[in-house]
């Protein structure tokens, strides 16, 4: 027996809409007040204490306040207001934080409240996305929080990095896709191309990957003709290539002379970043980015090799392979409702299998589920360069596909399928929750336990209540299945919620960012070592160093290997820093004659060079009487290094000037007194 439809939810229909052609019911009074509830609560929970985080990334950081303070360096992303490099990704996510600075002063708090109030706006569209496809605003609701309590979104959206734009970017096109399904848009889907195309624009390919999803859900759902949906699938393909295609004719149009290199491209080309550093190469683990020798980004010297725990520096999971998505710092960031998206994603399928072409709940699962499944696998392959937050792109995926499949099991919460369904969606939440928080298990462990059990007494409960029924208690057992799945749905987010929470109050810098609470450090004999590597990923600035800088009025006060020394030093003494070679130090610019123009024409004051000391240990060239108790103290002149760079112009500076101090790990060299 079924239950009636005066059972079920009064503000959920019985059978949703195919087409869209019904109109979606006004929000009730306690309907509009849970969404401001979640929407003024996500604002809070991420613009709170949101300077703990400082500059984030410096490497974003100095872009954003050379944006702030040079409008050419705005529009190209220019990582200083001198305008010599770019940072090695599109601009959008700098024109949003630098123009905040131009506005408000550029700080930490202007820099990164725009993040958080992008959160805000990818909450309310997952909302608005659901509620269209279920015509249902509890299950809008549930997506909404779903992906507000993902731990990689409470990370990325106070963070500077441009992943926040370029996702924001791709849940405006899923949103879009979604409204343009019920009645073949063709308005709607290109004003999805549009929102693709800007998520190009923050980080280029990346930011395509929901593109599949998108295009084949409204080639197949569309209530249009085969020739219709073709049609307008190639008018928003056209409206993705001119919504981005304009800023790469830019750089095209744009005399080179007069702007920055484009960093991270081998020709000064913003398409050889697009398919070389940023794009195919990257993927397939070709790209000129931390090669470098003995396994590291730097090139260590001859007689020297990096210990295996110093080689990579990316990831965060296991190597390439189907099991990346669930293993390591990758874990803790996605995929703690992964199993139940999929899950719901080939339930909601079984459900409306005999539904019409284009019903359009179905439709959106198909939006969804495809784009985990799609970006899942993407990521399992990729060869190199993978940091763990780069799943931030299918939080939205993940956050869609698991509420449409709870509203459809809770529409049919009186058959089997809803209570079998709802088992196996609450265990894959359940189970896998425990299985990361295990992982973590000094942190909280009542948590795990808690969230185990309840998933599992909701699981068993629907599975009792799955057996044949009795009439009398028909009433009590939608009742109950509408509890069990209720506080089952709740139980499943826990662990979720409890790592995004636990993610917000944590200082969070540098390149790559992890969730969860804060780890205690674990001292070792490479700490000295570690602390020095600091200096080349752009760390502490020394005081002296600062004030050195600030008493310059060249157009760069400095010049140094690699962009990230390069933004510490923008970012602590507020002057412009020519970051010689780029990220990786492999941008071919500038030049040896170049730099030298550049000195005779009194445009650097000083060239700075980090000078390490390598651990004697990391020696390979020893031999048996330099080892063992009686072996001789090593030679302190010997092992040190230059991490990197452009030696032709370290060598050239070194025998025409006269190193004038030593700051810390920084030599320093002035470039207006050459040596006699």
């Amino acid at each position: 027996m079924t239950a009636t439809t005066a059972e079920l939810a009064p503000s959920e229909p019985t059978t949703p809409p195919t087409t869209g052609t019904a109109t979606l019911p006004p929000a009730r009074r306690w309907e509009r007040l849970a969404l401001a509830v979640l929407l003024i609560g996500t604002a809070a929970a991420y613009l709170w204490n949101i300077t703990v985080n400082g500059m984030g990334n410096n490497f974003y950081a100095a872009a954003a306040w050379a944006g702030s303070e040079n409008w050419k360096a705005l529009l190209f992303g220019s990582l200083d207001p001198g305008n010599f490099i770019t940072v090695d990704k599109p601009p959008l996510s700098q024109w949003v934080m630098g123009l905040s600075g131009q506005i408000f002063g550029f700080s930490s708090a202007s820099m990164l409240a725009p993040q958080a109030i992008m959160a805000v706006l990818a909450v309310a569209l997952m909302y608005g996305a659901v509620t269209r496809a279920t015509q249902s605003r509890g299950a809008g609701l549930l997506a909404g929080v779903v992906l507000a309590v993902t731990p990689v979104v409470a990370l990325m959206f106070r963070f500077n990095n441009p992943d926040a734009a370029m996702v924001l970017c791709m849940t405006a096109a899923a949103y879009c896709t979604i409204r343009a399904l019920p009645k073949a848009s063709w308005k709607w889907l290109a004003l999805a191309g549009v929102a693709l195309g800007f998520a190009f624009l923050a980080k280029m390919l990346e930011g395509l990957m929901s593109l599949p999803a998108l295009g084949l859900a409204y080639l197949i759902v569309a209530p249009t003709t085969l020739r219709n949906r073709l049609l307008h699938s190639l008018g928003a393909l056209v409206a993705l290539i001119v919504s981005s295609g304009w800023y790469v004719l830019l750089t095209m149009l744009w005399p080179e002379s007069s702007r920055p290199y484009l960093a991270g491209s081998k020709d000064n080309t913003f398409m050889d970043l697009v398919l070389g550093y940023n794009g195919f190469a990257r993927y397939l683990g070709k790209n000129h980015m931390g090669g470098g020798k003995n396994g590291n980004p730097f090139g260590l010297p001859d007689g020297y090799e990096l210990p295996e725990s110093f080689r990579g520096g990316f990831g965060g999971g296991s190597g390439a392979g189907p099991d990346r998505l669930f293993t390591g710092e990758i874990a803790f960031e996605i995929s703690w409702l992964l199993p139940a998206a999929l899950v719901a994603f080939l339930l909601v399928l079984i459900s409306r299998w005999r539904a019409p072409r284009a019903d359009l709940l179905r439709g959106a699962s198909v939006v969804f589920g495809l784009w985990v499944v799609i970006d899942g696998v993407l990521f399992a392959e990729m060869k190199s360069g993978m940091h763990a937050y780069y799943t931030l792109t299918i939080a939205p995926a993940i956050a869609g596909s698991f509420a449409i499949g709870v509203y459809e099991l809770w529409r049919r919460r009186a058959d089997v399928i809803g209570r079998v369904g709802g088992a196996a969606l609450i265990l894959a939440a359940g189970i896998w929750g425990f299985v990361v928080l295990q992982r973590n298990s000094d942190w909280q462990p009542w948590l795990r336990w808690t969230e185990l059990a309840v998933t599992v007494v909701a699981a068993v409960g629907l599975l009792v209540l799955a057996l044949p029924p009795v009439a009398r208690w028909d009433r009590f057992r939608s009742r109950a299945t509408a509890l069990l799945l209720a506080v089952g749905v709740l139980a499943g987010l826990a662990g979720s919620a409890a790592y995004a929470v636990a993610t917000l109050p944590v200082s969070h810098t540098g390149g790559g960012p992890t969730v969860g609470p804060k780890m205690p450090e674990k001292p070792g004999p490479m700490d000295m070592f570690r602390k020095q590597l600091q200096t080349i990923f752009g760390g502490d600035v020394d005081p002296q160093l600062v004030t050195l800088l600030q008493g310059t009025d060249t157009r760069w006060s400095a010049a140094i290997d690699r962009s990230s020394p390069a933004s510490g030093l923008e970012l602590a003494s507020r002057t412009s820093v020519l970051a010689i070679g780029g990220f990786t130090s492999e941008d071919p610019v500038p030049s040896l004659s170049q730099f030298q123009d550049y000195v005779r024409n009194h445009q650097i004051t000083y060239y700075l060079t980090t000078q390490v000391h390598l651990p004697d240990a990391w020696r390979t060239d020893k031999k048996p009487a330099e080892t063992g108790p009686d072996a001789p103290k090593p030679d302190p002149d010997q092992g040190i290094w230059y991490p990197g760079g452009n030696a032709d112009i370290r060598n050239w500076v070194q025998a025409h000037y006269t190193q004038t101090r030593k700051i810390g790990d920084m030599v320093v060299y002035d470039l207006t007194a050459p040596a006699h």
